[in-house]
């Protein structure tokens, strides 16, 4: 900063300092970012006594386009949180950590971290009217790299996901005839004209050939990418287009998208589960699923889990719910909508759950009816044919309405009786547990499990239309939020049309997303959600919290939160923020590094000889493509900090957003006034009025003439000017 700069001169100038804050702003020298915090009221040295805000219309002040209704904004975040994991990921995690029991550890961290960081995330947004870029480097600009890591993350998460959507629009498609393509194995024809079935369905089963081999085609290996899938390339071009047209005018266009995408699927929830409690099964696969077991509540595994699924179920550090609230006003009550989606994500997740294992426990039965039939089948020829004798079979069992108790006593006394060679006869035992316990996630879930399920339903095609429609409309709005958590900062940071952004996004995504259409590309689907999202975002959400609760400082921002809302936020909140989450997501990145330390990286590739997935090693060059996917997602976060730490990077202090700065600047005139009467260089003019109460001053400031006249200090978002402070006064 060259020496003559009116900064400087007033840093070696005992004058006191009572200039407005628009004065200040107009400096041509840029201001020092490290003294910069967040600011939504204060700098480092003390924060300038604001008052009540004036009433400004922040959307016509700096032309940020607003939310047109509440109802809009809570549809868009529910949209965004609630996707295709409520449906295919919480459930199977249900399943597996004790059932009903894992309902217990999955509210507490819910209520630990998920509600108190989502209110955080929310709350900095709102006040603060930037995407996730413009929000840190203003909170804290050495951080600043965390938003460029959000973006980063979403970027990664949006370029695979869209192809999950693909993967649905091509089913919804194929959907439109009976009976269903997957219902049955197909037939083919051999050199001599006679129809056999196809070995490798038949080694399997129909929904699962259909899966691999009609919709993906797959390869054996990573390695081998056998070219683009023609049908899946069409089905990922059409994905992109719905996503760019809902997107294109931002939330305007967005918001009104979200009225049919986010309370479409809750219609088709609520259809399958009653349709689904009148199936056969329904009541023993939703019994078997809420059947706590308790000792398995208390594995470390079990809470690293859970709060894997309440961080990824709240959207949390991917930057879209920074987003969304930047376009709220700064009045709005942004404590209750963190609460009150939080609570619709859980309550979601449990009826999808509901819906899942009616479903799923229908199928586990007629499964277990098919297996006492072609058993029973096995056991008539075994007699006919006098490998084992009539006597053995009770006296009250009817082999042409053979139930499942009668099968049992069946089974166990052939396996008594013939134990020596019991093993040879090939009876398999038939148990519904069995079935119930075979837990499915993802893709398992949603395009073979599923599917299979919905063959037996009557009227199936009607149904599996709804299903795959809800999945659209579910990875629609979890597309949106991304798509935004994108584009966001980029508007706030280069001024472009965001019709022109859009467009260029989602045409370059698409061309990356060509990636993930080749026959091999389940496989890298598998490798980018697997290390492209997990550790970095954990990363990022806890440099949130530190850069908030310890950085900026928590009773700072409790402060912000009661000018901002109206109201104090709970006191747990303050403990929440500063000790308890912090702690929490360090745990969790410890035992992320360790799982994937211990796991060894690769996938599950399907062999076509054998019809089965077999686990392999992902081969050198795939390695590196894994931790690259970490590395480039967060090395924003040390090439920022060290850049900013130099000076060679600017840290955007004079991006403060239009409508602050006029607030700001017409509440410290006003107290410019005030003060220059107390003083009395101009007697003649009346004083301002004074604001209702007064932001917090930190510790040792008194009034705010004291505050202006001996230790001045005024600042924007990430942006301050301190004067040296007056000497103090001796107190005789």
């Amino acid at each position: 900063m060259p020496k003559s700069s009116k900064v400087t001169q007033r840093e070696h100038s005992n004058e006191h300092v009572t200039e407005s804050v628009a004065d200040l702003l107009a400096l041509e020298a840029p201001m020092d970012y490290k003294s910069s915090q967040m600011s939504m009221n204060m700098a480092g040295g003390g924060p300038p006594p604001i008052g009540k805000q004036p009433d400004i219309s922040p959307d016509l002040e700096d032309g940020r386009p607003a939310w047109n209704s509440k109802l809009e904004y809570i549809l868009a975040q529910v949209g965004f949180s609630v996707g295709l994991g409520n449906v295919w990921r919480f459930p199977y995690l249900c399943q597996k950590n004790g059932g009903g029991a894992y309902l217990v550890p999955y509210f507490i961290l819910l209520l630990l971290i998920g509600i108190p960081l989502f209110f955080l995330e929310l709350a900095v947004g709102q006040r603060i009217r930037r995407g996730s870029i413009g929000v840190w480097n203003y909170v804290y600009p050495r951080l600043g790299g965390i938003g460029v890591s959000s973006l980063m993350v979403c970027g990664f998460v949006g370029l695979y996901y869209n192809v999950i959507i693909g993967w649905s629009i091509f089913y919804f498609f194929q959907s439109f005839q009976y009976p269903l393509p997957w219902s049955e194995c197909p037939i083919r024809r051999n050199g001599s004209q006679a129809t056999v079935v196809e070995p490798e369905c038949e080694k399997s089963s129909a929904t699962t050939y259909f899966w691999y081999r009609e919709t993906l085609n797959i390869t054996s290996t990573i390695a081998d990418s056998g070219g683009l899938n023609w049908r899946m390339t069409l089905s990922l071009l059409g994905a992109w287009i719905i996503v760019c047209l809902a997107v294109i005018k931002g939330i305007q266009s967005s918001g009104k998208v979200m009225y049919f995408s986010s309370l479409f699927p809750y219609v088709v929830l609520f259809c399958f589960l009653v349709r689904g409690m009148f199936l056969k099964g329904a009541v023993d696969g939703i019994a078997h699923m809420f059947t706590p077991k308790l000792e398995i509540m208390l594995e470390p595994q079990v809470w690293r889990e859970a709060a894997t699924q309440v961080f990824f179920a709240l959207g949390l550090g991917f930057g879209g719910v920074i987003a969304f609230s930047s376009y709220n006003k700064r009045d709005n009550n942004c404590h209750f909508d963190a609460v009150l989606v939080s609570v619709i994500n859980f309550l979601t997740s449990i009826l999808a759950t509901l819906v899942v294992f009616a479903v799923l426990g229908f199928k586990a039965n007629v499964l277990n009816e098919k297996c006492i039939v072609e058993n029973a089948e096995k056991i008539l020829d075994l007699l006919n044919s006098n490998v084992l004798s009539h006597d053995l079979i009770p006296p009250h069992v009817n082999f042409s309405h053979l139930t499942s108790s009668d099968y049992a006593e069946m089974y166990e006394v052939i396996k008594i009786v013939k134990e020596d060679s019991f093993s040879q006869l090939g009876l398999e035992q038939c148990l519904l547990e069995d079935e119930l316990n075979k837990a499915v996630q993802g893709t398992g879930l949603a395009f073979i499990a599923f599917t299979e399920a919905m063959t037996h339903f009557p009227a199936s095609p009607f149904w599996s239309v709804m299903f795959f429609f809800m999945l659209i409309n579910l990875g629609l709005g979890s597309m949106i939020g991304t798509m935004t958590g994108i584009t966001t900062p980029i508007l706030d940071t280069f001024k472009i049309r965001k019709e022109i952004l859009t467009v260029a996004c989602c045409i370059v995504a698409f061309l990356c997303g060509l990636l993930f259409v080749q026959r091999s590309g389940n496989y890298f689907v598998t490798m980018f959600d697997d290390y492209s999202a997990g550790l970095p975002l954990t990363i990022v959400v806890v440099l949130e919290n530190v850069s908030v609760a310890w950085i900026y400082g928590t009773k700072r921002f409790m402060q912000d939160l009661e000018d901002m809302l109206g109201f104090k936020p709970y006191r747990l909140y303050f403990y929440l923020w500063k000790y308890v989450s912090p702690v929490c997501l360090i745990i969790l990145i410890a035992a992320t590094v360790v799982e994937m330390s211990i796991s060894p990286p690769g996938y599950n590739a399907w062999v076509q000889d054998l019809a089965t997935e077999r686990f392999q090693s992902y081969p050198p060059w795939a390695l590196v493509m894994c931790f690259a996917l970490i590395i480039l997602a967060m090395l924003p976060l040390p090439l920022v900090f060290i850049a900013r730490h130099f000076n060679w990077l600017p840290d955007g202090s004079n991006k403060l957003s239009v409508s602050y700065r006029k607030s700001l600047t017409k509440d410290t005139s006003n107290l410019e006034d005030e003060t220059r009467f107390i003083l009395g260089k101009n007697p003649s003019e009346a004083p301002s009025p004074m604001p209702s109460h007064r932001a917090y001053l930190g510790p040792g400031s008194t009034s705010p003439v004291e505050l202006i006249t001996n230790s001045t200090s005024i600042s924007g978002y990430g942006s301050g000017y301190q004067t040296n402070p007056a000497p103090p006064k001796s107190e005789s």
